[in-house]
């Protein structure tokens, strides 16, 4: 895969249009509904339909279907820093790149989510 000089992504981005929740953290916003457009192993890109500031860190919960798995569907929930926020599209919707720093699996016992935490990818 040869990438442009401007590229400067380490790991491979799949789109995956995914339904996520999203709390901007230190923000009064609470959970925003979105979409992820893409996803890596270290990255993700989405929309929200007001900004974040660039630095700050998002908490991000999504799953991954079966079809993607090709096992059971898998919750997930990250940490990402943002590092680019894009400017608003003509419908109001923020695009937003983020670093995931560390991220859970989440299984559902008893209605309650059960986390167990697993080390960071990469170090």
């Amino acid at each position: 895969m040869v990438d442009s000089p401007q590229e400067r992504r380490a790991m491979r981005r799949f789109d995956m249009r995914l339904p996520a929740t999203v709390r901007a953290v230190g923000t009064e916003y609470g959970d925003l509904l979105t979409e992820t457009q893409n996803v890596s192993a270290r990255g993700v890109f989405f929309y929200l339909d007001r900004p974040v500031a660039e630095g700050s860190c998002v908490e991000v919960t999504l799953t991954f279907p079966p079809h993607i798995t090709l096992t059971d569907s898998v919750r997930v929930r990250f940490v990402a820093r943002v590092i680019r926020v894009d400017a608003p599209l003509p419908a109001s919707r923020v695009g937003i790149a983020a670093f995931i720093e560390e991220y859970e699996f989440l299984r559902s016992q008893s209605g309650e989510d059960s986390v167990r935490d697993l080390p960071e990818s990469g170090n």
